[in-house]
């Protein structure tokens, strides 16, 4: 298990070491002067000089890669150029604690009604129950996030005051208020994913029921009860939990429509007034955080599939021998 988790940190830091790379090339490729963008078309020249110094534009690439490798390991990116004196990981972090709450609780709300409408549509496999599953999920996951949140909005908030328009509740609001607030986007989170996390669930639940230790427990006599929890549950969800620990990253960072319409001051936006507005360290700060959930979301997702099905983590470790 060891020699496993360190694969997997292993290829983990490789990939940051490649977004490490890709950020710190952001501010030499962008299209124009990225000093003249931030500092504004009649700017001093001084004070674009001390633009250019704080993004290190004049310096090396391999100089700007080597600082901003150490920004990653003291944790301190630099004030935001957007909001003077606000330090670009605080923003950050306030963020990402809102986008923590919105992933949190759509997905105690999108997790258990898509495995439970993939398993459902697995065991009434070929019948009018599979067909509606499949075809309903196919059909609202191709609504786009940002009209799947105007729709919800003019049928739930609009006429039922329960919903609420915006998906901030106000400071120091009960639970109760901060679950009305985040419902809608979560809703629109459920339309998103659930066709996606059903279709999987579905397809896992099938192979699982096809399998044969499955078949010879029913060849015994065993209640398809037992079957199910003893050795269907398992390794059906393997495939599941492998799309929601891929997904993570998308959910903290590429919810930017979702974000705008229900005015939710998440990471997605957040990271995506950055590069509107060329805040190169908010940016960069964003990006990076982004990053690193998906890179620990990807090993976990690795470590349950490997303590759920010790077989997969045998053939993985004796594949790269």
């Amino acid at each position: 298990m060891a020699r496993f988790i360190l694969r997997r940190l292993l290829l983990s830091l490789i990939t940051l070491g490649i977004i490490l790379v890709i950020v710190t090339l952001i501010p030499n490729i962008a299209p124009g002067d990225p000093a003249r963008k931030i500092a504004g078309g009649t700017a001093s020249p001084e004070r674009l000089m001390n633009v250019r110094e704080s993004l290190g534009l004049d310096d090396s690439v391999l100089t700007q890669l080597k600082d901003l490798g150490g920004s990653v390991i003291t944790l301190d990116f630099g004030d935001s150029f957007t909001k003077p004196g606000e330090s670009a990981m605080g923003l950050v972090l306030a963020a990402l604690w809102k986008s923590t709450k919105l992933v949190v609780f759509s997905l105690a709300l999108v997790v258990p009604l898509s495995v439970a409408g993939g398993m459902l549509a697995a065991f009434k496999k070929d019948t009018w129950i599979d067909r509606t599953i499949v075809n309903t999920g196919l059909a609202l996951s191709s609504i786009p996030e940002f009209v799947a949140g105007v729709i919800l909005l003019t049928v739930l908030a609009v006429p039922y005051g329960f919903f609420k328009v915006g998906a901030n509740a106000p400071d120091g609001a009960s639970q109760l208020t901060v679950a009305q607030h985040l419902l809608l986007p979560a809703l629109v989170i459920l339309t998103v994913y659930f066709g996606y996390i059903a279709r999987v669930t579905r397809a896992g639940t099938i192979a699982a029921l096809d399998s044969d230790y499955a078949r010879t427990a029913f060849m015994k006599g065993i209640s398809t009860r037992d079957v199910f929890l003893k050795h269907v549950f398992r390794n059906a969800l393997q495939p599941t939990v492998a799309v929601i620990g891929t997904q993570l990253g998308y959910l903290f960072g590429g919810m930017v429509g979702l974000e705008i319409v229900f005015n939710y001051p998440g990471l997605g936006k957040l990271i995506f007034n950055a590069a509107d507005s060329a805040d190169y360290p908010l940016l960069r700060t964003g990006v990076l955080t982004v990053a690193v959930i998906y890179m620990f979301a990807t090993l976990a997702a690795d470590l349950i599939i490997a303590w759920m099905n010790p077989r997969a983590r045998v053939l993985t470790e004796g594949g790269g021998s």
